[in-house]
């Protein structure tokens, strides 16, 4: 059975065929089918999933399952490394998902997203995250809202446009504030645009939030190195060396006291130069 595009049949071109006829809801009487399943399938076996996922949008009588049947065949169509049909079927499965379940909408929007960009289109990705941020903002669900801003902000980022990726991840400070991601992206972010009273401020909050995450305290180094501070920088930097020896953090943080080279030692006060 062919399954994805098919220019020459003329119906919804652009949809893989398991999307382009949705039957009248009540045509079929059956069984609603386990999303749990059918995603667990897709895993192992993303062409007997997506087989799956066709019958059940045969069956399929609400718009939650015409929006999860579609989730489902979304994911065997990744695994199966069909990132285009993948990405219109998650955004199939977003339009259809209740009114009244946005997140869920949110989240469909956002797999179309990262589809999108595994499969190169970076521009193309950027109104799908957009329009799933939004989406879970209107829903009031704060924590995936900072998710999903978060994960604009860096698309935004490797686009060249810095201040977007700010807004965003303003948004998503302000959906979540005890999102300790949203914090240290954008102490990076604006240390990066050489704002270090704003990145020192963001980093406090990320150290306070996760205190003993070592990204944390290289970004907190690096910010006080740019500051200044030197004493501050080495502080931080040999807070990671404690809390993750051995690790990728670790050795940047080496590296960078390895740059501020051997630290002055003060001279006790009887020693001090007299005036």
């Amino acid at each position: 059975m062919q399954v994805g595009p098919d220019p020459s049949a003329g119906a919804m071109p652009g949809l893989p065929d398991e999307l382009a006829d949705r039957p009248e809801r009540g045509e079929v009487q059956a069984p609603q089918e386990s999303l749990s399943e059918c995603l667990r399938e897709a895993s192992s076996f993303p062409q007997a999933a997506l087989d799956r996922a066709q019958a059940w949008r045969e069956s399929a009588q609400t718009d939650l399952e015409f929006a999860q049947s579609a989730h489902c065949l979304g994911l065997a169509l990744v695994q199966l490394g069909r990132l285009d049909e993948a990405r219109r079927a998650f955004e199939v499965g977003s339009g259809e998902a209740p009114a009244d379940n946005l997140s869920y909408s949110a989240r469909l929007a956002a797999m179309a997203g990262n589809a999108a960009l595994a499969a190169g289109d970076v521009e193309g990705a950027l109104p799908l995250l957009d329009r799933a941020g939004g989406q879970a903002l209107a829903a009031g669900d704060g924590a995936l809202a900072a998710d999903l801003r978060v994960d604009l902000a860096r698309v935004l980022v490797r686009v060249g446009r810095e201040e977007d990726a700010a807004l965003a991840l303003g948004e998503a400070r302000e959906a979540d504030g005890d999102d300790a991601e949203a914090w240290l992206l954008s102490a990076t972010l604006s240390r990066r645009l050489g704002r270090l009273g704003e990145a020192q401020a963001q980093i406090e909050r990320a150290a306070l939030l996760s205190p003993r995450d070592p990204q944390v305290g290289l970004e907190a180094g690096v910010i006080a190195a740019m500051s200044g501070r030197e004493s501050d920088a080495r502080a931080s930097f040999g807070s990671v060396l404690d809390v993750a020896p051995g690790s990728r953090e670790a050795d940047r943080a080496q590296r960078y006291l390895d740059q501020l080279g051997p630290e002055e030692p003060e001279l006790p006060e009887e020693d001090t130069f007299p005036e």
